[in-house]
């Protein structure tokens, strides 16, 4: 089970999957998020890089609000800030982790893989290393695989590594990252603002692996 945004991180992940010999199942999910053109994205991914069923599901986000990544009425910063930024949207990779468990323990997965990263990133806490194995031991607690004795494991390949060093990667393993979405604004195209805090570490990323950026801009 692998959860595939549609951006850079997660493509890089499911390709890693794919490399291992694992089977896999992609997972996005619509959660209100003002940038949804990457859902198109994660579709056409998924596609070139083999998912055995890619699956759109839905969660409202927007309804809760508190973030600019799904409220309107508050702004994507231009500029980066102290502190945890108003992009964080509130238990989205809880949210998102307990959609892809549900599946995964209906297909009978084992393996459940995420694009979380705690190098270059904005500091979100949904994104480090004691989430990850938190909800490790809470999906071992609270699914019948688990309690019967086949539980499941979370994979973060991408958490203790560089956005270069992801490209790098990604690169070796022949995707096409000028296919992924990663702005938080992106217009309906899927072409990207090239001022927001990802926009910024992804740009930042290309220019440290000294590959030239792929990426559609506004």
């Amino acid at each position: 089970m692998v959860l595939l945004s549609g951006g850079l991180d997660s493509a890089t992940v499911l390709a890693l999957a794919s490399a291992r010999n694992f089977d896999c199942y992609a997972l996005s999910v619509h959660y209100g998020q003002r940038h949804s053109a990457e859902l198109a994205a994660a579709g056409l991914i998924a596609a070139r890089l083999g998912a055995r069923e890619h699956r759109l599901m839905a969660v409202d986000l927007a309804g809760i609000g508190g973030s600019a990544l799904t409220d309107d009425g508050i702004a994507v910063p231009q500029s980066p800030s102290a502190g945890i930024p108003v992009t964080y949207v509130p238990a989205r990779n809880t949210l998102l982790l307990s959609l892809a468990l549900a599946w995964a323990e209906v297909l009978e997965a084992r393996d459940l893989f995420i694009g979380v990263n705690a190098v270059d990133y904005s500091g979100y806490p949904d994104c480090r290393p004691e989430f990850v194995a938190a909800f490790e031991r809470l999906a071992r607690l609270a699914t019948k695989a688990g309690v019967e004795g086949s539980p499941l494991t979370i994979h973060a390949p991408l958490i203790a590594l560089s956005k270069a060093d992801i490209i790098r990667t990604g690169l070796e393993l022949g995707i096409d990252y000028g296919t992924t979405v990663s702005c938080y604004q992106a217009d309906a195209g899927g072409r990207a603002c090239g001022k927001c805090d990802s926009c910024r570490l992804r740009a930042a990323g290309f220019a440290e692996a000294g590959v030239a950026d792929p990426t559609r801009y506004q």
